[in-house]
């Protein structure tokens, strides 16, 4: 039986090796289940071209985030007109499985992490149809029981220039994750019902062994860790940074995801730097107290002030990630929230809307299913407006915030530093979607 794992193709500036269809396949391919996946997104192919190459497959798995459910639906359709049995997983399934099955059309939902959920219900599908639509495992106890993702079917060498962070230091560029899960309980992230407020840790023996496979068979120059929190537990950072050292692993990386301000100090950055990482990112949010405290973000302004800071002391690239639109939002909170960026020593920064996302406190909190509009690009486009800041002035927050970051020498010229030659077209797409030279509302 050869099970398809796929995503659709869709709007977006970030185009990377997807882990979790690569941890699918090889945990699938571990219990001699055929396995090809087929990236829409990196392939740029539209939906009739990727059910078209599925052709072979009893079984297509999709995974789903909320921002291109409509696309998976339409790809659903198409797959099932082919006579597919199709399973859906992902971020938005496992928020909504029931929803998400209906909207769709799919015949079955793997809820939360897949691995174990999936190689069920195949093992199951060999035999007969399933009257259970909705298939879940427990965590797994040990992720050093998972063999490392199926990179071959999701080398990084023939992946689009469109890293996460934007722009890097070396190509080809390679995610990988040391940990699942995080233990916050942040009211705008879906993390909190997705992992339970748990956090699991691989051993760092096994991931530096992954990261010299990674060198060595596919030439991998740059790592981008994408755990949820990955200074969380300190220890588990100075070994993984002891053994790159130790080791003489010569690779640049990143934690392009974002780390806590509150989860690093002056010995454990100069320790990353020591060890290859070149650029931290940073979860802000605001720069309101008050919002801060009312997201449960259980940060304060002080504390991330001193963690970038310290960061851009040892000599590491710092970016910033914030959010406009959150409860309490007023004119004031995010002039606040621009100036308080402006005035730390950040590099780079990334503004965006609120997303209420499915699985997250706010999507309950403001009862938000009946407000959704699928169709919305809600990175650039407001999906919610607090009652306390006009339309306009929220509409216009991104671009502003944009604009008086970057356009400012230092920042233009780390910028002109980073960014590659091959890089550029991904750069003016991202100016032309955010908006930063303010020609939308102007004509």
């Amino acid at each position: 039986m050869l099970v398809v794992l796929t995503r659709p193709n869709y709007p977006t500036h970030l185009i990377t090796p997807p882990l979790g269809l690569g941890y699918l396949s090889s945990y699938l391919k571990s219990k001699k289940i055929e396995t090809q996946i087929i990236d829409g997104l990196n392939l740029g192919l539209s939906n009739r071209e990727l059910a078209a190459r599925c052709q072979q497959a009893e079984v297509v798995g999709i995974s789903i985030l909320s921002f291109y459910l409509l696309a998976a639906a339409d790809l659903v359709k198409r797959l099932k007109k082919m006579g597919k049995i199709v399973v859906i997983g992902g971020p938005q399934v496992t928020a909504l499985p029931t929803l998400s099955l209906k909207m769709t059309g799919a015949d079955y939902a793997v809820v939360g992490e897949g691995e174990l959920a999936l190689a069920a219900l195949v093992k199951a599908l060999k035999k007969a149809r399933s009257r259970t639509k909705i298939w879940r495992r427990p965590f797994i106890k040990n992720l050093s029981d998972l063999p490392f993702p199926d990179w071959l079917q999701i080398d990084p060498r023939n992946y689009q220039k469109a890293p996460h962070g934007g722009v890097v230091k070396n190509f080809p560029v390679a995610p990988i994750m040391t940990t699942r899960g995080c233990s916050y309980e942040c009211h705008f992230c879906a993390s909190p019902k997705l992992w339970q407020r748990q956090i699991r840790y691989r051993q760092p023996a096994e991931v530096i062994k992954e990261v010299k496979y990674l060198v060595k068979d596919f030439g991998v120059k740059e790592i981008h860790i994408e755990d949820d929190n990955f200074t969380l537990k300190k220890e588990h950072v100075e070994d993984f940074c002891r053994r790159l050292i130790r080791e003489k692993i010569r690779i640049s990386w990143a934690t392009p995801n974002g780390i806590r301000a509150d989860k690093v100090d002056l010995p454990l950055l100069r320790l990353m730097k020591k060890a290859g990482c070149y650029f931290v990112a940073f979860g802000i949010e605001s720069g309101s107290e008050e919002i801060l405290a009312a997201m449960a973000k259980h940060s304060n302004l002080q504390s991330i002030k001193k963690a970038v800071s310290l960061a851009h002391q040892v000599g590491l690239i710092t970016q910033g990630f914030f959010i406009f639109g959150l409860p309490g939002e007023t004119e004031q909170t995010i002039t606040k929230t621009i100036n308080f960026a402006k005035s730390l020593p950040l590099d780079k920064a990334q503004f965006l809307y609120l997303d209420v996302i499915p699985g997250s406190q706010l999507w309950q909190d403001l009862k938000f299913a009946r407000l959704v509009n699928w169709n919305l690009d809600s990175f650039h486009q407001v999906s919610w407006q607090p009652p306390t800041v006009d339309k306009l002035v929220l509409a216009q927050a991104q671009s502003r915030a944009f604009r008086e970051f970057f356009l400012r020498p230092r920042q233009l010229l780390m910028m002109l530093k980073l960014i590659k030659p091959s890089q550029w077209k991904y750069v003016i797409k991202r100016i032309r979607d955010f908006d930063i030279l303010n020609l939308k509302l102007k004509t």
